[in-house]
This record gives structure tokens, C-alpha cells and sequence, in this order.
């Protein structure tokens, strides 16, 4: 048995264990369809959903470890659902092709940018 923390740490989901602790204690990762402690057993064959930011995965637990080590060794670790692997495909592939508004423009707003915002505001 492995803990789930470590488990998802040396699987590489999450570069450090106290940020995988803290995804599972704030209902990011579930177990066999329901919320776990960051200290819950995993056995070989158990059912995850983890969620990082807008990345969704559905994994089965194939091999236990609390040592993290290469990454590929961390893939032998899980089996990733295909259609769980179809849908981060996408989302991925629609990130690149949209331009997000926040990159095109840094620092605060510009005079003219200011008044717009504020007329805006105001109606």
C-alpha cells in the first residue's frame, strides 16, 4: 500500500508533495469516485480523477511507489483512460489555437484605456 500524496508525487502529477497533499485535501483528487485524505492507501487497481487547473485526468493505479523517480518510470505507475486522454488532447490543442487578451497587453492601463474602462463602468 502507498499513500495517496506520495503516491501522486512520485507519479509526477504534482512537483512536490505538499502541493499534492494540499490538491487532495482541497477535493482535486478522488478515489474510486469520492473524496480522500491525503493519507488514504491506494491498492493497485484503483480508480482516480485528478484535476490540475483545467486538465482533467482518469487514471487506474497499475504500480505503487513513494519514490519518485524518472519520468519514465512514473508513466508505468498508471493507465491513463482514453477517453480521459482524448478530452486533455483537445482542451490542449483548443489553448493553442485561442490567443488569450492577458498576453497581449502588460502593465497597468493606459490614459485612454482608463477613461474607456471607467465609461464602461459607469454604464
Amino acid at each position: 500500500m502507498a499513500r495517496l500524496d506520495k503516491w501522486l508525487w512520485a507519479a509526477r502529477f504534482f512537483k512536490t508533495r505538499s502541493a499534492a497533499q494540499q490538491a487532495v485535501a482541497g477535493g482535486k483528487v478522488k478515489v474510486n469516485g469520492e473524496r480522500a485524505k491525503p493519507a488514504k492507501d491506494l491498492r493497485v487497481g484503483d480508480e482516480l480523477s485528478v484535476q490540475i487547473g483545467e486538465t482533467a485526468w482518469s487514471l487506474r493505479v497499475e504500480q505503487l511507489s513513494e519514490q519518485r523517480g524518472p519520468a519514465t518510470v512514473a508513466r508505468t505507475l498508471y493507465r491513463e483512460d482514453e477517453a480521459s486522454r482524448a478530452r486533455r488532447e483537445e482542451t490542449a490543442a483548443l489553448r493553442r489555437l485561442t490567443r488569450e487578451p492577458a498576453r497581449e497587453r502588460a502593465g497597468r492601463p493606459t490614459k485612454r484605456e482608463r477613461r474607456e474602462l471607467d465609461r464602461w463602468r459607469e454604464h
